[in-house]
């Protein structure tokens, strides 16, 4: 029979039992009011732990005066994580769901970050203890909430704006170059003045945008950084320079994550005349504007989404762009010098808009019947080509299961039946395993031009997967996505070159 021997503890001081407990606040604006709600929530949780026997309080995270709506602007935020991640905190508190994340993405990616590292998180508002929860649902529909607050308090800033413009009273935070702001007024700046009146006279006197740029920076070298190639152009296109202002040129988006952007009709703009004294004359400014719109048509050609693209199945010359009594051709340029040394006639642009839209659609109606056949057909040569090797067959096998289940889950979310999240978190885990696998796949095989064409055809796909529905104006994205050259076959057909190597005619 064994022997056994009992080895007892070692026994220590006792040991401090408390549960680690970190606190964090935010205010939403630097306000007065608001610095003494910062000052309170301080306090309250000073006062809180202060003759708790069971947790202590180890640090006080408050970000003041800084927005909820961007987690990477709040430092101390990012500071109680990191130190999350060092061990120094068991356990958080903090007033609200609100005050701990303004979107469902974010609140869902710490609290799940905080849940694998042992970290429980009290929301005192909406007594939600994460120490308690058996799932994130509840996490989920307070997030959106906080989500939609956020966006409600955006919106009612909006608002506000919005009927300030319309009764033309926006007070002024910055001044353009020739002004200077004076409680909430333009005034005129006397010395920069005279050097917008000087760029002004230069355009309208026939001199370029670039050759102004470089003679400003050269006279006034102190403003160099005012006097770029656009800088100039904002300048000339500047309505403040007659006394008048634009309000609303930009605007931010609804949704989070809230994003800038150019208002090119998207939303009213308001213009309002004499806000302040003016620089320069009404009739000089509309002079440079019909100038600088001659100098746009005439360039036109150059920024067209066709340039470089269309070439004549006859001569093999490239297409270059016309225009004749206000509407756009494109031309060999061979048939341009000579029409007798190329016989190709030119073509109406929106024509060839009108055959690209009708053969995305096709494609877009079409593509399970046409890709994915091409896809297994390359698939199984690629697999009788390696037929003697098990691996590489069992390998590729695996492969185009993996994908195909890529393309089920976007169908899904597609449909509605899948929400983001989960959808992000299954296809990461998919891409995984099939970058590991084409990672074994590249010991054993090289890599040639039947790869490249099956990894164009599987971006393909993905393209039309997750497109909602067909096209109905021609869209530039598509086009320059999808197109790189048409071929001019005769006047009534256009051969399109896509990616992947496919081509398909389409009759103009």
């Amino acid at each position: 029979m064994p022997t056994v021997t009992v080895i007892q503890p070692i026994i220590t001081e006792k040991q401090n039992t408390k549960i680690r407990c970190a606190a964090y606040c935010r205010v939403s604006s630097d306000s007065e009011d608001q610095l003494n709600s910062f000052m309170a929530q301080t306090k309250y949780y000073e006062k809180a732990f202060e003759n708790s026997e069971t947790e202590q309080l180890v640090d006080i995270y408050a970000d003041e005066g800084i927005t909820g709506t961007r987690e990477d602007k709040r430092n101390e935020f990012q500071r109680m994580m990191k130190d999350c991640r060092k061990g120094k905190i068991d356990r958080i508190y903090t007033k609200s769901i609100s005050r701990f994340a303004r979107n469902t993405k974010d609140c869902l990616k710490n609290v799940r970050e905080l849940k694998s590292l042992g970290i429980t998180i009290l929301f005192e508002k909406e007594q939600i203890d994460t120490a308690n929860m058996t799932d994130e649902m509840m996490i989920t529909i307070m997030g959106g909430l906080a989500q939609e607050e956020s966006t409600s308090i955006s919106n009612n800033i909006k608002w506000s704006y919005q009927k300030r413009f319309e009764k033309g009273t926006v007070n002024v935070f910055s001044a353009p170059f020739g002004y200077k702001l004076s409680n909430g007024t333009l005034i005129i700046n006397e010395d920069q003045a005279k050097i917008i009146r000087t760029i002004f006279d230069m355009f309208l006197s026939g001199i370029g945008y670039q050759r102004i740029s470089e003679i400003c920076k050269k006279q006034y070298f102190q403003y160099k950084e005012t006097f770029s190639y656009y800088g100039i152009l904002y300048i000339l296109s500047n309505e403040k320079y007659i006394g008048d202002s634009v309000y609303q040129k930009t605007f931010t988006t609804n949704s989070l994550p809230y994003k800038k952007l150019q208002n090119n009709g998207q939303l009213n703009k308001y213009y309002i005349q004499n806000t302040h004294e003016a620089i320069i004359s009404t009739e000089i400014f509309e002079r440079t504007q019909n100038l600088i719109k001659s100098r746009k048509h005439n360039n036109i050609k150059s920024e067209s989404i066709f340039k470089g693209r269309i070439m004549c199945a006859n001569c093999g010359s490239k297409y270059k762009r016309k225009i004749c009594r206000n509407k756009v051709f494109w031309v060999c340029r061979k048939h341009d010098n000579s029409a007798e040394s190329c016989m190709s006639k030119r073509i109406e642009e929106k024509f060839i808009k009108q055959s690209f839209i009708r053969l995305y659609n096709k494609l877009w109606h079409n593509y399970r019947h046409i890709l994915i056949p091409l896809q297994t057909s390359l698939q199984e040569l690629k697999i009788r080509r390696f037929n003697g090797n098990s691996n590489v067959m069992d390998i590729h096998k695996e492969i185009a299961k993996l994908k195909e289940q890529t393309h089920v889950l976007a169908r899904l979310k597609t449909k509605g039946f899948l929400d983001n999240a989960k959808y992000l978190e299954q296809t990461t885990e998919l891409t995984a395993k099939i970058n590991k696998l084409q990672s074994e796949l590249k010991k054993l095989t090289r890599s040639d031009d039947e790869d490249e064409a099956l990894e164009q055809i599987e971006i393909l796909i993905d393209f039309f997967e997750k497109r909602e529905n067909s096209m109905a104006e021609f869209d530039e994205s598509a086009f320059e996505f999808l197109v790189e050259k048409i071929v001019v076959i005769n006047q009534n057909e256009l051969g399109f070159h896509i990616i992947g190597g496919l081509k398909f005619k389409e009759l103009i």
